[in-house]
C-alpha cells in the first residue's frame, strides 16, 4: 500500500501472513521489525523463476516450517499462488533467508535491514509465527517494508496503482481535467483510485434500464440522506445510494479515506467564471459531453458524489474547502445494485486547495462479481501509518448468524444489536440472567522483561508493585499534563510478565517510547492477532461458566475466582482448548471475560452458548452495552475522557495512587489538579422522557457550567440519566441544573445532580 508520496511504497506483513512484491533495478527497500524479536523470511526469484537471493546479498537456507505450511497450503493469497504456478516454481527446491529477529535483547525495537536491488526480481516476504498459547507472552508481530522506487519506473502509470483484487473487467486512467462514461452490470465492483493523492473525482450513476425507457433515474440527495441518516453513506449497514424512486443504485464496500463531500455540484463553468477564470475546464461540461450518447440532458452543473473532496460546513453553516485527505493509492470501492451507466471525472480545479493545487490522475477499475470483497473502512493509528481495513473478529462466524447490524469499532466489525432480541431485551437479559458479548477489538500488549514492573510503575497511575500474580487492576495512563492517554486493565502473569488490555493502539507505541527513554530492558509486543475475547455478564454468569471451564489444581476454579482476578483453564477438561478467564467486565453485573486464541474462538463460543442459552443468556451488542455501562458509571474514551481530561475529571480518581513512593508520568500535574480541581464528573437525572446526548450543554441560569459526556434512557430505573462533567462549584448532589437543547437556551430539560453509579452504587452485584 503506497503512502504519502509516489516514489515510496509501504507494506505491513501481519503475523503468519506474507506479501509478494515486484522489485526493479535501482530500487531500494528496508525491512523493519517495529516491535522487536520478529524474524522476516525472504524468498527471491528472477524473471525465470530461479532463486535470486544472492543478487540481494542474502544467504539461502531451508524453508522454515511456517513458510512450507503457508506456501503449500490452499490458503496462500491469489497473487502468490498465481506467480508460483506461472513460473513453475518447485517449492521443494526453494530456499529462504531469515533476517532480523535477533535474540530478545530488549534493545532491538525498530531494527532494520537495508537492501539494494540491482536486477528485476520478485520477493515473497513472511512474518513467520505459530499460534501463541493464551498463557504465553511470545506473540508474532508485524514486519514493515519500505520501498524507495527507481523513478525511471514511475513513467508506467500502472506501476503507480495498488494491485487489483482479481481479474479486471475494465480499467481506464482519467487524465486531469477530463471525464469518462462507462457501463457496469448489477453486482460489478467499481474501484475509483486516487493515483497520486489529494485528487478529487466526481461520480454519477444512472439506472441503465430506465435510460433505455428515456427516464433519468440518477443518484438522489434527499432519498439517500433520508434513508441512510448520514451526510454520505459508508461501508457497513448504511452504505447505499438511492434514486428518486427510492431504489438503491449502488453501495460503498470499501473506503480507505473516510473524508469526502457528497451532493455538492461538480465544478461548473459558472464556478470558474465567478472566480475570474472564464473558459476553464470543468467537470460538469465534461460530463455533459460524455453523457450525450445516452441521450441524457445536459446541465450547467451536475449534482455529484464528490469523492476525495475535503469540503464541509462549520458551526456557522459556512462552507469551507481544504486539501483532500487522500494519499497515493487510496480508493473507494463500490458495488452496483443495478445495471448502471456511470461517469467519473478527474477534477481540473487548480484555483483553490480542492486538488492540492495540482490536478492529477484518477484511475477506474471494474470487476465482475466473481468473488466477494469484504467491507471495510481504513484505520490509521497515526497519520503516517499504513491503513488497515476493518477486520472481522474470530467470533464473527457465530455473531453474523444472529445479526447484520454491525458498527466499525476501532477497526473491527462488532454487533450493535441482534435480530430477534434488540437492545432492551439484551439489556434485561444481562441484568436478570446473562449476556454474551464480543469485545475482541480491545487492544492487547505483552509487556515482558526484567524491567517490566519498573516501566509500568512509571507509566500507570496505580501502584503496580502491589500487584500479585493472578491479579487484574484497572488503571489510567497519563501524559505529563495529567491528561489521559488511555485507560485499561493490567494482568500480572508473572513477576516480570504483564498483559495490558486497553482501547488504543498508541498505548503500545507510547510504552515503547518510554522504554527507550529510560533505557529499560522490556519488550512490548501487540498480541491482538493472538488474543480475542468475549464477556459473559449477568447474575447467572458464574452458574453457566462453572459447568464448562476446567482448571488445574493450582489454579482457582470459576467458583473460587475473586473480583479482579484471573485463572488459566480449558473448556471441558485438561484436553480442551486453552483460555484465560478473568472476573472483570463492563456491565456493572457479576461477570467474566474469556480470553483465547482466535483459532479456538468458535469452540469457546459454542460451549458457552450451549450452557447459557437454556438459562436465558442472549447475545448482546454495543447499544445495550452502552446502557449498562452508563448506569454503572463506567467511562468511555472519546466521550467521557480524552487527553485533555485527567482521571479525577473523568470520575476515576480512585485509580491514581498519589501516595506511591515512585514517581510516575503526570504525577506532579495530577497533584496540582487534585488540589485545585476545576471540573468533576457527576450523574444527572433528567425530568420527563426527553433524552440528553453527548455534547449537550448544562446550564445554571444563563451560565453554562458543564457538558454531557454520555447519556441514555435507563430501562430498569425508568429515567433518562447522563454523565456530566461540571464545574466543581455546582457539583453537590441535589443541585438543580438544566440541559440545554437547540442553541442551549430556547429549550431546556430540568435535571438534578445525583449520586452515581446510578445502578448498584456500592458495586455489590459484581462483587457477589
Amino acid at each position: 500500500m503506497r503512502v504519502l508520496i509516489l516514489t515510496q511504497e509501504r507494506y505491513r506483513i501481519k503475523p503468519r501472513e506474507g506479501v509478494l512484491i515486484s522489485l526493479f533495478d535501482g530500487d531500494q527497500f528496508s525491512i523493519i521489525d517495529p516491535e522487536g524479536g520478529q524474524v522476516c523470511e525472504v524468498l527471491a526469484f528472477d524473471n525465470h523463476g530461479k532463486d535470486a537471493l544472492k543478487s540481494i546479498n542474502l544467504k539461502g537456507e531451508l524453508l522454515s516450517k511456517f513458510a512450507q505450511e503457508l506456501l503449500f497450503s490452499s490458503s496462500q493469497d491469489e497473487a502468490t499462488g498465481l506467480f508460483l504456478r506461472q513460473n513453475n516454481i518447485d517449492l521443494n527446491q526453494c530456499r529462504s533467508a531469515k533476517i532480523l529477529g535477533e535474540n530478545l535483547s530488549f534493545r532491538n525495537t525498530g531494527s532494520k535491514k537495508e537492501i539494494f536491488v540491482n536486477k528485476s526480481i520478485v520477493c515473497i516476504l513472511f512474518s513467520p509465527a505459530f499460534p501463541m498459547e493464551i498463557s504465553e507472552q511470545n506473540p508474532g508481530t508485524e514486519i514493515l517494508i519500505n520501498i524507495d522506487r527507481n523513478k525511471n519506473y514511475l513513467e508506467n502509470e500502472k506501476f503507480n496503482l495498488p494491485p487489483p483484487f482479481f481479474e479486471v473487467k475494465f480499467e481506464q486512467t482519467i487524465q486531469p481535467g477530463s471525464a469518462i462514461s462507462y457501463e457496469v452490470k448489477s453486482g460489478d465492483y467499481i474501484q475509483i483510485i486516487d493515483v497520486a493523492g489529494k485528487q478529487c473525482s466526481d461520480f454519477l450513476a444512472f439506472d441503465h434500464i430506465a435510460l433505455n425507457k428515456r427516464e433519468e433515474l440518477g443518484i438522489d440527495l434527499a432519498a439517500t440522506r433520508t434513508f441512510m441518516g448520514l451526510a454520505y453513506p459508508v461501508p457497513g449497514l448504511y452504505s447505499k445510494f438511492y434514486d428518486k424512486e427510492f431504489q438503491p443504485l449502488f453501495e460503498i464496500i470499501r473506503d480507505t479515506v473516510g473524508k469526502h463531500d457528497s451532493f455538492v455540484t461538480a465544478c461548473s463553468a459558472k464556478y470558474y467564471e465567478d472566480q475570474g477564470y472564464p473558459g476553464h475546464k470543468n467537470c460538469s461540461d465534461n460530463f455533459n459531453s460524455e453523457l450525450q450518447k445516452y441521450s441524457i440532458k445536459s446541465r450547467p452543473g451536475w449534482p455529484a458524489i464528490n469523492f476525495f473532496y475535503n469540503t464541509s460546513y462549520d458551526k456557522n453553516a459556512a462552507q469551507f474547502v481544504d486539501e483532500p485527505w487522500s494519499r497515493p493509492g487510496d480508493y473507494i470501492l463500490l458495488r452496483a445494485m443495478k445495471d448502471l451507466v456511470c461517469a467519473s471525472s478527474s477534477c481540473p480545479d487548480d484555483i483553490d486547495p480542492a486538488n492540492g493545487w495540482n490536478p492529477t490522475d484518477i484511475h477506474i477499475r471494474v470487476y465482475s462479481p466473481q468473488k466477494t470483497i469484504s467491507k471495510g473502512i481504513a484505520y490509521r493509528m497515526m497519520p503516517d501509518s499504513i491503513p488497515q481495513l476493518t477486520h472481522e473478529t474470530a467470533f464473527h462466524p457465530r455473531t453474523s448468524l444472529l445479526t447484520k447490524s454491525y458498527t466499525d469499532y476501532r477497526n473491527f466489525w462488532l454487533p450493535t444489536c441482534f435480530t430477534g432480541f434488540g437492545p432492551i431485551e439484551e439489556y434485561y437479559a444481562c441484568r436478570e440472567n446473562a449476556a454474551l458479548i464480543d469485545l475482541s477489538a480491545l487492544r492487547k500488549f505483552e509487556i515482558l522483561g526484567p524491567d517490566a514492573e519498573t516501566l509500568l510503575q512509571k507509566t500507570l497511575t496505580r501502584n503496580i508493585r502491589k500487584m500479585s500474580v493472578g491479579q487484574v487492576v484497572y488503571t489510567a495512563m497519563c501524559h505529563e499534563t495529567g491528561g489521559m492517554l488511555d485507560d485499561g486493565t493490567l494482568f500480572r502473569l508473572g513477576m516480570n510478565g504483564f498483559r495490558w488490555i486497553c482501547g488504543s493502539d498508541y498505548s503500545g507505541v507510547w510504552l515503547r517510547e518510554q522504554t527507550q527513554k529510560m533505557g529499560l530492558q522490556v519488550s512490548i509486543k501487540s498480541s491482538i492477532s493472538e488474543i480475542h475475547n468475549i464477556a459473559v455478564q449477568g447474575p447467572k454468569s458464574r452458574e453457566i461458566l462453572k459447568e464448562i471451564i476446567w482448571t488445574k489444581a493450582d489454579q482457582p476454579t470459576v467458583q473460587e475466582l475473586k473480583w479482579f482476578r484471573f485463572t488459566i483453564g480449558r473448556i471441558g477438561d485438561d484436553h480442551g482448548v486453552p483460555l484465560i478467564i478473568s472476573r472483570t467486565g463492563y456491565s456493572g453485573e457479576l461477570g467474566y471475560e474469556i480470553w483465547c486464541h482466535p483459532q479456538h474462538a468458535l469452540k469457546i463460543w459454542d460451549a458457552v452458548w450451549e450452557q447459557g442459552n437454556p438459562r436465558g443468556m442472549v447475545p448482546l451488542g454495543f447499544s445495550a452495552l452502552d446502557m449498562l455501562r452508563i448506569e454503572s458509571g463506567l467511562i468511555f474514551a472519546g466521550y467521557d475522557f480524552d487527553d485533555q481530561i485527567d482521571p479525577f475529571e473523568a470520575g476515576i480518581g480512585f485509580t491514581v495512587a498519589l501516595d506511591k513512593e515512585d514517581d510516575f508520568i503526570g504525577k506532579e500535574a495530577l497533584i496540582k489538579r487534585k488540589k485545585f480541581p476545576q471540573k468533576i464528573l457527576v450523574g444527572l437525572e433528567l425530568e420527563g422522557n426527553e433524552a440528553a446526548v453527548h455534547g449537550d450543554c448544562v446550564h445554571l441560569g444563563r451560565n453554562q457550567i458543564g457538558i454531557i459526556t454520555s447519556a441514555t434512557r435507563s430501562p430498569i430505573l425508568r429515567k433518562n440519566i447522563a454523565l456530566c462533567r461540571i464545574a466543581v462549584e455546582f457539583s453537590d448532589v441535589g443541585t438543580l441544573v438544566e440541559v440545554g437543547k437547540l442553541d442551549g437556551h430556547q429549550k431546556r430539560i430540568k435535571a438534578k445532580i445525583v449520586k452515581f453509579p446510578f445502578y448498584d452504587p456500592e458495586k455489590i452485584r459484581p462483587r457477589s
